[in-house]
């Protein structure tokens, strides 16, 4: 049989980036990231967002700094993180006036794990000086950057001059690639610029972020030929909803299932009042999608047919599930490991017990039509067979003794 670990996706390799703690790049695992939504200005919404985005698995969470009142507040902020317990580290986004702001207010400078800079909005006639003196603060704090090139905000005197050059030519080529090479070659002057500044090559993540699904696929796969900076993935406005979740994962999941890529933001306009985390948790199911880390237990879920057209399959399968996710805050703390269980929840006698007997631990209906009688697979044996209508409650509890008895002895003392 084939191992996993073969049929995983071979990382780019890259050096190791330290933002606050959390490592970046080389052979670390890909490392999600979101941000906040909040009035940096307000550090009490600001820290409570933070927080929930840790909470939900976000390892690195951004916040925007535009304003001397938000860089003023970044340091109440991150105290009031840090008194709710969490340790994550707070990344400052930076646009336009990032070289007066972080120069103008050095106790946020200090306090933030790392600063994004967009090259194509640092200033216009002083671009280059107002770049380096973001540089300066990072050499001086001892903190990382992220060269953050986006689509919609492009040094326009970099694509105006390759597309001059570009019209001169016997054969133009196609405006798109050419804003494609001007997103790459902002990016790498950036990063070249920063270097000379002082700023050590592993102190430096890259990325080139666009809207559309293609673009972005198409501009990764050049950039990443052409530096081994580690890469943060993600189109830049990925819309709402379903559209939103499923252009993310098209584009992120091509460029990860080819090495490419080491952070990644699933970056989702949500629904007015809801839950910001949302974009983290599609990011996890990503990467786990893609057996590159594991997050929850994976539940292997028949989507029914003719012969499972009665709900009880369909609320069994919603209750097993909302109880792994319930349980996931005291099981990792309990059971390092658990995140790599493998359940499944069938409906009918068709794949039913294959499925079961390929997962750690499964449950099987006969279908619709016929009595409620249940065989239970562990570790690819029938354990026993339920019936009854308490049979979804006897399972949980026989999920919950296998989870201590597989888990329980590599949990701390």
């Amino acid at each position: 049989m084939t191992s996993p670990d073969r049929l995983r996706p071979r990382r780019r390799p890259t050096p190791s980036v330290d933002v606050g703690g959390v490592l970046v790049g080389s052979a670390h695992p890909v490392v999600v990231q979101s941000m906040t939504n909040t009035d940096t200005a307000d550090p009490d919404a600001t820290a409570l967002q933070v927080a929930r985005l840790a909470a939900a698995g976000s390892q690195l969470v951004r916040v925007t700094v535009n304003t001397d009142a938000a860089a003023a507040a970044v340091p109440e902020m991150i105290r009031k993180v840090r008194d709710l317990g969490v340790e994550v580290p707070v990344i400052g986004d930076f646009h336009y006036n990032g070289h007066k702001l972080l120069v103008d207010h050095p106790e946020a400078a200090r306090l933030l794990a790392k600063y994004r800079i967009n090259p194509g909005n640092v200033g216009t006639k002083h671009r280059d000086a107002n770049f380096q003196t973001i540089v300066r603060v990072a050499i001086d704090n001892g903190k990382p950057v992220r060269i953050g090139v986006n689509w919609g905000s492009l040094d326009q005197d970099l694509l105006t001059s390759l597309m001059e050059a570009n019209a001169s030519l016997a054969e133009p080529a196609d405006a798109r690639d050419v804003m494609i090479e001007a997103m790459i070659q902002s990016a790498l002057r950036s990063a070249e610029l920063a270097e000379e500044t002082g700023l050590r090559h592993d102190r430096i993540i890259v990325s080139a972020k666009v809207s559309n699904v293609r673009d972005l696929v198409d501009t990764y796969r050049l950039l990443a030929g052409r530096c081994d900076y580690p890469l943060h993935l993600g189109l830049t406005e990925a819309g709402m909803g379903d559209r939103g979740i499923v252009a993310s994962t098209a584009g992120v999941a091509i460029l990860l299932n080819e090495g490419i890529g080491d952070t990644i933001r699933v970056s989702l306009t949500p629904e007015p009042g809801a839950d910001r985390a949302r974009e983290v948790e599609v990011a996890q199911s990503i990467l786990q999608a893609l057996g590159l880390r594991s997050f929850v237990p994976q539940v292997s879920a028949c989507p029914g047919c003719g012969r499972t057209t009665s709900t009880f399959f369909q609320e069994m399968a919603r209750d097993i599930d909302a109880h792994l996710k319930s349980r996931m805050p005291d099981w990792r703390e309990r059971y390092p490991g658990v995140e790599d269980l493998r359940v499944a929840v069938m409906g009918c006698v068709v794949n039913g017990p294959g499925e079961s007997k390929h997962a750690d631990i499964g449950i099987s209906l006969p279908g619709t039509f016929e009595d409620p009688v249940a065989p239970v697979f562990v570790d690819g044996r029938l354990d026993r067979t339920l019936r009854g209508e308490g049979l979804v409650a006897e399972f949980i509890g026989i999920l919950e003794d296998y989870v201590d008895r597989r888990y329980g002895g590599a949990s701390p003392a």
